[in-house]
């Protein structure tokens, strides 16, 4: 038996165990359960193989058999490509849909979190090879920590303030406040929309946050996580009945006008501030170099 098969059964384990715990199907449903579960633990296994077998080939000086994590990252962009076509083609079919935005900010989750796993597996085997198998739990344990800490991102709650709205009509315009979503002149759809629909302001907390949840995408993530966890009231070709989030463009708050099943404005408050910030909706424009030349102009 080698040297070095325990030092890799422990990397191997301790990679797939952090996959394990980072792989959860929350209420959005995805990954699927069963198969869409199977299919990223058994890409966590092999990505902690990569990273756990890297470490007996620098300790042998063999450093071509270290090209392969090359190949290996090909082979995660691969991942991230069939869960963006994968969800993509599914968004056909929902009564909300995620939008491309939501999609693209998923698939990179999914590709990144592998190599997570193989930073996890690479430490924990390195550490238990260099000193012992307690050195290499608590090198294990802290990328554990890392990757629980890198996976989770920032959420909706932390750059605005929600605000609950009772919508209304002026003549056949709706309004969320003083925010204009959309005409509706049949009165037969106006008594549904006030009967079931709910209204909320998103206030942003500063000048990066209104630029933030501008973007389209991030709206259409919210409109779909609402709808996901409290259910949307409409069919296909109900166009009236369709959740909207519109623009105040004087000081950048968010109208959010959906139609849930289950109206309750609390759940709907506490689902808006877990949305994700969508990592490709964010910007930062007081970071510009024009915008720090102003403030010193001042």
């Amino acid at each position: 038996m080698s040297e070095y098969t325990y030092p890799i059964l422990f990397g191997v384990v301790v990679g797939t165990l952090t996959r394990l715990y980072m792989l959860r199907t929350d209420y959005r449903q995805y990954p699927t359960y069963l198969h869409g579960k199977i299919i990223h633990i058994a890409l966590g296994f092999i990505a902690a193989g990569l990273g756990t077998v890297a470490v007996p080939s620098i300790m042998e000086e063999d450093f071509t058999a270290i090209t392969f994590l090359t190949l290996a990252a090909s082979q995660f962009r691969e991942v991230r490509n069939m869960e963006r076509n994968t969800l993509a083609q599914l968004d056909d079919f929902e009564l909300v849909s995620r939008g491309n935005t939501y999609i693209e900010g998923i698939a990179v989750a999914f590709e990144g979190r592998n190599y997570l796993v193989i930073f996890t597996s690479f430490i924990s085997t390195f550490s238990y090879i260099v000193w012992n198998i307690w050195a290499g739990l608590v090198a294990g344990l802290i990328g554990l920590l890392l990757s629980k800490k890198l996976m989770s991102g920032g959420k909706l709650k932390d750059i605005v303030d929600i605000e609950y709205v009772e919508p209304r009509f002026d003549g056949a315009g709706l309004y969320v406040d003083n925010i204009y979503i959309m005409n509706i002149g049949i009165p037969e759809r106006q008594k549904e929309v006030l009967k079931y629909g709910m209204g909320f302001i998103l206030r942003p907390k500063n000048f990066n946050a209104r630029s933030t949840i501008a973007n389209l995408g991030q709206r259409q993530a919210i409109l779909h996580d609402v709808s996901t966890a409290l259910g949307v009231y409409r069919d296909s070709g109900t166009p009236a009945l369709v959740p909207l989030a519109k623009r105040d463009l004087d000081d950048g708050r968010i109208g959010v006008f959906v139609l849930p099943q289950e109206k309750d404005y609390e759940k709907a408050i506490e689902v808006i501030g877990q949305v994700p910030t969508l990592e490709n909706a964010i910007r930062m424009p007081t970071e510009s170099k024009a915008n720090q030349k102003g403030k010193k102009l001042k």
